[in-house]
């Protein structure tokens, strides 16, 4: 939970902190310094309600749990959160290039009409749309109890971790292109995403919402159990102990959504996430590549008539 809890917020507080800052630079660097608290003051009221959200979202997660309904919120929240995981990472991808100009664009329109409370409720609803989504992801990872992931080494480390990172990219230190910082981080992003996915049809299963064709498609307990228990069973079974130890299953689980005993549909739901993402993937790229080549094929031609 922790190294997802990392990655997490590490990921999200990096892209509040991004677009504050290009926001921020280009206030000075147009002699406009006025406005920054401004900027600031609505970045701090979308941390505040990222915060009364988490609270209203445990309330709700403990009203469900009093019902006996809490499985069915978490499987709700971990399909929900695949496809927020994905779209964010697309989202991300394709944004970080013109990313800088679009915010800028948008400053310069407010600086114009002199619309304060537009510089506010922007950096608030930037700034908001991160918190959300973090709140969402730990609600996902840790079954519900937001407050443990929030408190945890994992989300303190992440948020250091991104500060410091987006104080030496605006001093320069750092020269890494977003878009690419971005796609490494959004690999392992996606990792938990299909994660994620595996245990909610897991946790279908378990309760016997969706069916199985073939409950166990294959058994490597004998190798990596996926919890400590299972290693003991195993032991104690066999005479022998496992190759790996089940701390380490526990651990894949959290984070990939590892099984030593996956369902048919588990596999083909791990692998069918994968090919779905290679499939967009290569259907943005093809788009972008065609108009490299016509750009290069216009300047080809535009030689000649310069001469």
């Amino acid at each position: 939970m922790e190294i997802q809890a990392l990655l997490i917020t590490f990921r999200e507080v990096l892209e509040a902190l991004l677009i504050v800052g290009i926001i921020t630079t280009y206030l000075k660097r147009v002699n406009q310094k006025q406005y920054t608290k401004y900027v600031w003051l609505g970045a701090g009221l979308a941390v505040l309600a990222s915060f009364g959200a988490a609270m209203l979202f445990q309330v709700v997660f403990t009203g469900f749990a009093a019902m006996g309904s809490e499985m069915y919120l978490k499987i709700g929240i971990m399909l929900v959160s695949t496809v927020l995981l994905t779209q964010m990472v697309f989202w991300m991808a394709s944004h970080a290039r013109d990313l800088k100009g679009n915010m800028e664009g948008k400053m310069s329109k407010f600086i114009t009409t002199g619309n304060v409370v537009g510089m506010v409720i922007h950096s608030f609803l930037v700034v908001l749309r991160e918190g959300i989504e973090t709140v969402f992801f730990f609600a996902a990872i840790t079954g519900g109890n937001i407050g443990a992931a929030m408190q945890g080494w994992g989300a303190i480390t992440g948020g250091i971790i991104a500060a410091v990172v987006s104080y030496f990219f605006f001093k320069g230190t750092m020269r890494i292109p977003l878009s690419t910082f971005f796609k490494l981080t959004g690999a392992f992003i996606i990792l938990i995403s299909a994660g994620l996915l595996v245990q909610a049809i897991s946790m279908m299963q378990d309760l016997n919402i969706i069916g199985s064709v073939i409950p166990h498609v294959y058994d490597l307990t004998w190798f990596l159990p996926e919890h400590p228990i299972d290693y003991s069973h195993y032991l104690r079974d066999h005479g022998t102990a496992p190759l790996l130890s089940g701390d380490i299953g526990i651990f894949l689980k959290a984070l990939f959504g590892y099984s030593s005993m996956p369902s048919i549909e588990e596999v083909l739901a791990y692998i069918g996430y994968f090919v779905a993402i290679l499939l967009l993937t290569s259907s943005k790229n093809t788009p972008v590549k065609a108009k490299k080549e016509e750009a290069a094929k216009s300047a080809k031609l535009l030689k000649p008539q310069a001469k």
